[in-house]
């Protein structure tokens, strides 16, 4: 993978390379699938007490170690926009803890704002997609995607402003550790069926252009709306909706998608993804 990354910065393999990363990604995300669930539970953050786990989880990353927000008493880490969101977490099975947890905020009336809409539309350049361009109810925006450090396998952040987070290998099994580099998109992952279970078909997201880099080799294309801005760091305004998601996630990820539906909706109706590769005759279809 080392050699891989290297090769992409050569101009005229670097295609080639995006698709052989692209292939290692999925066949590891298809091992990952068999066992992820021995280790890691997804679950609706739907009760009083679920969601004050997903508060703190929050308060760690947003207040203690990143200072986004300000520390609170109770340190729950809370803001306007959670009354209209749907939350999910992961859950580490061994310990009972919170490895992350994310947000989709909604917007039912015209008075319930996306934070895109209220901080950062000067991020937005694209004449066509925007917020006010699609009906209130069919909009949402990912947000508020926290994994402590205990879960983190970066053992460095060179970005000011985001602290060091080293797993602990004696703790952890080296099966659980190959878990760990997948829970933030295993969130994404969750936060595209609470948007598709509650036919939402507009998805906005404040992130880093790396983090969007990072996401393709999955398969999850978002659209770029404009140029990076000062939020938090660097960030740009991003766009998917339910075909772009549909059309690009890889075969590996589509059977982990399948895996975390089943825990975050057991008593729901699939939503219906294909995935197509014509050039390999092969098909996929997620029921």
């Amino acid at each position: 993978m080392k050699h891989l990354k290297f090769m992409q910065k050569i101009p005229v393999v670097k295609h080639l390379v995006n698709k052989a990363i692209s292939r290692l990604a999925s066949n590891d995300a298809s091992a990952i699938a068999n066992h992820f669930s021995q280790f890691l539970k997804v679950e609706l953050a739907n009760t009083d007490e679920l969601k004050s786990e997903v508060f703190n989880v929050r308060h760690q990353v947003y207040c203690e170690e990143l200072h986004f927000e300000d520390e609170r008493n109770n340190r729950l880490e809370q803001d306007e926009f959670d009354s209209h969101s749907f939350h999910s977490l992961i859950r580490h099975v061994t310990t009972g803890r919170v490895a992350g947890t994310v947000r989709l905020i909604t917007s039912e009336q015209t008075g319930d704002m996306l934070p895109i809409e209220v901080h950062c539309m000067h991020a937005i350049t694209d004449p066509d997609i925007k917020p006010s361009a699609f009906p209130r109810s069919e909009i949402c925006e990912i947000s508020r995607l926290a994994v402590p450090e205990t879960f983190r396998r970066r053992k460095f952040d060179q970005y000011k402003g985001a602290a060091t987070g080293v797993i602990n290998e004696v703790f952890f099994s080296e099966k659980e550790l190959r878990c760990f580099p997948y829970i933030a998109i295993c969130l994404y992952l969750s936060a595209a069926l609470m948007a598709l279970h509650n036919n939402k078909k507009h998805v906005f997201v404040m992130m880093e252009p790396r983090l969007a880099r990072s996401l393709t080799f999955v398969g999850i294309v978002f659209k770029q709306l404009g140029e990076p801005v000062e939020y938090h760091g660097k960030r740009a305004a991003y766009y998917i909706n339910p075909e772009m998601f549909r059309k690009n996630l890889s075969i590996g990820y589509v059977k982990l998608l399948e895996s975390i539906e089943r825990e975050l909706y057991p008593n729901e109706k699939p939503r219906p993804i294909k995935r197509k590769f014509p050039k390999l005759g092969w098909g996929v279809r997620y029921s």
